[in-house]
């Protein structure tokens, strides 16, 4: 495969997240360096740099079915693109990729007027989110979380038939870099005969894959498996925090609500689906003894229904920070060995007639893996506190402290394929309020 050739320098670097092959779109506002900044509007990630499509210089480039994407650039928010045809979204990636790549120098001196440095920008919500639903789709997260809590029956009867979610709240979804304040809760100790009211002292993290929907469904008619994939725009790192003491009094029997509802961080850049094509996966073969999906569940195309992604966790502790030690990280994991696809999520939320709109979001439940250093949540990787992580300076954790900074990193690679990369989602922990 022939790799683009980039005349911006810090799109040809093997290290960056936005080479040419990339090209995922966020929504940023040009910061002047103190509190106020430009109005939000539409642009591209290459290299360091955001591609500003809606400037005039740049727009003139574009024609037909390219032009009416870049003329969308000019909103506040994706939802205008994500139902979009995809002939045009198709259209506008090459002609952009076009561009980034000319060797003319006229075309590059226009161009280039239209670049922005990311240091100098804020990033926004990618999406007016209207809904949004989290899953539950890692078997081997499922098993150690109900290993912790239902040692002799780890796996509730459901678990291999029906992929498991919740419905959220979108209200409180944030872009990376917004603090998280402690939240506030009933918890009740084991030893205790009632519960209190008080900041969350098991404060977790859980690494997940968000997906946007691209085009809707009327309420009432499903969306066949093997047209889910058309459904979904692309895809965002997200941090579905978890106040585990809070979850672990309430859950029963309706499933978290406080536990959850307080935040929820995506990282602003939304990775596209042709992005991603190269990295397509098959959709790991069961186990022997599981049972096969129910037919609305059976793609035809289970050759390309997973997608071979790396997501990473660090954690950054305000000690850390002080002296100057990197974040160090806690778990790498594979997001294609998924128990459910993106595919079986969405054609299972849409089977009953509930209808999805442009811009809602699906998380795909936390990413873990079979070993100790793939387990997505501090809930795993602790064992739900009886095995502290020690970090560089010696301090110990069982769950987050305040001060602390969680980064979620994702990334595709594959031989003879250039790296892509989901940026970066970052948050970190503020005290309760009074």
């Amino acid at each position: 495969m022939t790799l683009f050739v980039s005349w911006i320098p810090s799109a040809n670097d093997p290290a960056t997240d936005f080479p040419p092959e990339n090209l995922p779109f966020g929504v940023f506002s040009i910061s002047d360096g103190g509190a106020s900044a430009s109005s939000r509007q539409i642009g591209v990630a290459i290299g360091d740099q955001i591609l500003d499509v809606s400037r005039k210089g740049v727009l003139d480039f574009f024609e037909g079915e390219a032009r009416e994407i870049a003329v969308r650039c000019k909103d506040t928010s994706l939802n205008g693109i994500m139902n979009a045809p995809q002939i045009m979204l198709t259209a506008f990636r090459a002609r952009v990729q076009e561009l980034v790549c000319s060797t003319d120098s006229n075309t590059v001196e226009q161009v280039r007027a239209g670049l922005v440095p990311m240091d100098k920008t804020i990033m926004s919500l990618p999406a007016n989110i209207g809904d949004y639903t989290d899953f539950y789709a890692s078997v081997e997260h499922a098993t150690n979380v109900g290993s912790m809590f239902r040692p002799d029956n780890p796996l509730l009867p459901n678990y291999k038939h029906v992929p498991i979610g919740y419905h959220g709240r979108s209200s409180s979804i944030v872009v990376s870099g917004n603090m998280v304040r402690r939240p506030k809760g009933q918890t009740k100790a084991a030893e205790a005969d009632s519960p209190v009211f008080g900041p969350s002292r098991s404060l977790d993290y859980e690494a997940e894959i968000g997906f946007f929907v691209a085009r809707g469904n009327d309420r009432g008619k499903p969306i066949p498996v093997d047209e889910a994939e058309e459904h979904i725009f692309g895809f965002c790192l997200l941090n579905d925090w978890s106040a585990r003491d809070i979850q672990a009094w309430e859950y029963q029997p309706l499933g978290p609500f406080l536990a959850k509802n307080f935040s929820t961080t995506i990282s602003p850049w939304v990775v596209t689906r042709d992005a991603l094509a190269p990295f397509r996966a098959p959709r790991p073969a069961r186990s022997s003894g599981d049972p096969a999906p129910l037919p609305y569940l059976m793609s035809t195309r289970p050759e390309t229904e997973a997608l071979d992604l790396q997501v990473e966790v660090l954690i950054s502790s305000q000690k850390m920070r002080e002296q100057g030690t990197a974040p160090h990280r806690l778990s790498k994991a594979g997001f294609k060995n998924m128990y459910w696809t993106p595919a079986q999520m969405l054609a299972h939320h849409a089977s009953g007639g509930c209808n999805m709109r442009t811009g809602d979001l699906l998380g795909s439940g936390t990413v873990s893996g079979t070993t100790k250093d793939s387990r997505g949540s501090m809930l795993e990787l602790t064992w739900r506190g009886a095995e502290p992580l020690t970090l560089p300076t010696g301090e110990t954790r069982k769950f987050l402290e305040d001060g602390d900074e969680v980064i979620m990193r994702g990334y595709c690679e594959r031989e003879g394929v250039r790296r892509i990369g989901f940026g970066e989602c970052r948050g970190t922990i503020l005290p309760a309020g009074d």
